[in-house]
């Protein structure tokens, strides 16, 4: 069985447990791990099939776990790109997500971060999705493409109407733009990973082994995804723009104006480097789905139960 599937279904975690792992897992350090070094952690996995990561006595198996869990891709096995491993989102998504509730008046000013924003976020999504489905290459850029141009358009709405109507009230102005921005994230996650649904996912008993591919459990492998994206930013978002909004009250700010970017800036980091954990800690990572919720072809091909499939990230 593949080492991180076999982790996620026998660590059943609580909420708190899986939040704690993912700070871990989201250390920068794996962003630069050499690929040597990870192959050495997979053999050890590989080789020690019983490993823990509750094994406090062995220092090797607790980083090996580690090394794997956050670059390996637990469907396909193949390492998961640099600029898209779990990681990476933070650094990478934080300064769009504030450049993109920036008020300006330049059409390009505008386009560029949600372009980079919502371009980011769909290979992401499906460099971190499920993998256990068929799919050709030109059928995920062609997919990609898609969600790019449309989630952009309809975050790019709340600054175009804020330039046709000048809206006028405070709260509105304010809020729909965050709102915008939690709500099309989601839809992106869904877009992005449209195929789950439509073709299934591989679905696993206990042991690993595949008894066959569910549209339903690759719908919930997608919902529950697009609500933690949805929560990460949207949290991400609404935070500083009620700091700032209380922020400009101070006489601080009237003495020091330029300092609100700097410090919405690094409210948005702080906020997103504890909203991350929680997001990917909100549904294991591993999914777990009652026999009786599945296809009638999947129930009479198996006994079980409870089955898994990988929700991704």
């Amino acid at each position: 069985m593949e080492p991180n599937v076999r982790f996620w279904i026998t660590e059943r975690q609580s909420f708190i447990q899986r939040f704690l792992q993912w700070t871990e897992l989201l250390d920068p350090t794996n962003l630069v791990i050499s690929i040597e070094k990870i192959e050495k952690s997979r053999q050890l996995l590989l080789t020690n099939e019983d490993a823990s990561i509750h094994d406090l006595e062995d220092q090797s198996i607790q980083e090996a776990w580690k090394r794997s869990l956050s670059t390996v891709h637990p469907d396909n096995s193949k390492l998961i790109p640099v600029l898209f491993r779990p990681a990476a989102l933070l650094p990478f998504t934080a300064p769009m997500v504030f450049l993109s509730l920036v008020s300006v008046k330049s059409l390009k000013s505008m386009i560029l971060p949600q372009l980079s924003f919502y371009t980011y976020n769909t290979a992401f999504n499906i460099i971190n999705g499920n993998a256990s489905y068929n799919r050709h290459p030109y059928e995920t850029v062609l997919l990609g493409a898609g969600a790019i141009v449309s989630t952009t358009f309809f975050g790019l709405v709340p600054r175009l109407l804020q330039i046709k109507f000048a809206l006028r009230n405070i709260l509105i102005r304010k809020t729909l733009p965050v709102i915008i921005l939690a709500q099309v994230s989601g839809i992106n996650a869904v877009a992005s990973r449209s195929f789950e649904p439509v073709r299934g996912i591989e679905v696993m008993d206990k042991e690993g082994n595949v008894v066959g591919y569910s549209k339903r459990a690759g719908t919930k492998a997608v919902k529950d995804t697009a609500t933690s994206r949805v929560v990460l930013f949207g949290t991400s978002a609404l935070i500083p723009e009620v700091f700032s909004y209380f922020y400009k009250r101070t006489q601080f700010f009237l003495r020091y104006p330029s300092s609100l970017w700097t410090l919405k800036l690094s409210c948005t980091i702080l906020v997103m480097g504890l909203m991350v954990p929680v997001s990917f800690s909100m549904f294991p990572q591993i999914g777990r789905i009652q026999y009786s919720k599945l296809e009638k072809e999947i129930q009479s091909a198996t006994e079980e139960t409870e089955l898994f499939y990988n929700r991704g990230v």
